[in-house]
């Protein structure tokens, strides 16, 4: 080989680790250990993706040529030109793409409620509104933009649905607003993976008290969450609820409460292309921390914590949860229902 090939180096592409996901059947999430069993699940959100380079392999099979080895397995030729001038080399590489598709970006794990952010669920529609389906004699009306707004989540963000509605009134309606797009989701939760108390709230007496630990997510509690223990933390996670009291238990500045959707309000584009939520959300995918993001940029209303929380729970509550947080757990007060 001659001194022209000598000149040329290896260089790659790298995105950054992505957790490993295992199989599992639970919530729909279809798994893989390789690149080709990731797409729409592990950050290849289709199968185009699977055409651009993650890495670049220059090979120097001939002094005018190089291979290229994709992810896919798939082998691309690129011819060099060389120089007569100074006999070097200059890689003509215009038609592959520069850097890693913004898929591979994806480290942040959104955590999204469903009724008041996706979604109005009422018993009884309004006088002048139709719901756009019934579903265990529920009406159900659909935000607007919402189908727009989770492809842009999922474009940008890892997902997961975390309802405090019980299972059995949960599945049909996350199966009508997701569609074809829930097999996306990491994992779909419901009331029983929320921490239970025996109270009930101020606004509705007849309404359980409940909260949603995000520990329970970073520490793993369910076995079935496809990816390993610590890869998602208080630095890398969202959660969007419309109900601040349920992030009682959480870091500050974990979570952002949009105002309630409802279906009164049909010119709301919250969930649209330049619409609040979206566009806050745009700028936090580039923050380097999500918590350090939110205390400079509130969004929404404002959190629940120490020092205003009697205005939402009763004293007793109150009472419980300082103690919760100086002591580590009450056992005889709160009660996890996944171990009921």
């Amino acid at each position: 080989m001659d001194a022209c090939s000598n000149d040329v180096s290896t260089s790659s592409f790298r995105h950054k680790k992505k957790p490993t996901f295992r199989n599992s059947r639970r919530n729909n999430v279809q798994d893989g250990s390789d690149t080709a069993k990731q797409v729409e699940e592990g950050g290849l959100s289709n199968s185009d993706d699977l055409n651009n380079l993650s890495t670049l392999n220059l090979l120097g099979k001939r002094e005018d040529e190089t291979i290229l080895l994709s992810d896919d397995g798939e082998t691309k030729h690129a011819l060099l030109a060389i120089s007569d001038k100074d006999n070097g080399l200059s890689e003509s590489l215009a038609a592959l793409p520069i850097s890693a598709p913004n898929s591979f970006l994806k480290n942040k794990l959104l955590v999204l409620d469903l009724n008041g952010l996706l979604v109005d669920i009422v018993s009884c529609p309004p006088k002048g509104y139709k719901a756009d389906v019934k579903i265990r004699r529920k009406a159900i009306f659909m935000r607007p933009f919402c189908l727009d707004f989770l492809k842009f989540c999922f474009e940008r963000f890892e997902v997961g649905v975390w309802s405090s509605r019980i299972k059995k009134n949960f599945d049909d309606v996350i199966d009508y607003v997701m569609g074809d797009m829930k097999h996306k989701l990491l994992f779909c939760w419901d009331l029983s993976h929320c921490t239970l108390t025996q109270f009930n709230t101020l606004e509705n007496k007849h309404k359980p008290l409940v909260f949603k630990e995000l520990r329970r997510i970073w520490e793993k509690d369910d076995p079935e969450l496809p990816w390993e223990k610590g890869y998602y933390n208080e630095s890398n996670t969202l959660l969007l609820d419309d109900s601040p009291y349920k992030a009682l238990l959480n870091p500050a500045n974990t979570a952002v409460f949009p105002h309630s959707y409802h279906c009164q309000n049909r010119q709301d584009n919250g969930l649209g292309h330049g619409g609040d939520l979206r566009v806050y959300l745009e700028r936090l995918v580039e923050a380097d921390n999500v918590p350090k993001f939110i205390e400079q940029h509130p969004f929404g209303q404002n959190p629940i914590n120490e020092g205003n929380m009697i205005l939402v729970v009763t004293y007793e509550v109150a009472l419980s949860i300082l103690k919760r947080k100086d002591k580590g757990g009450l056992e005889q007060l709160f009660i996890n229902v996944s171990n009921c």
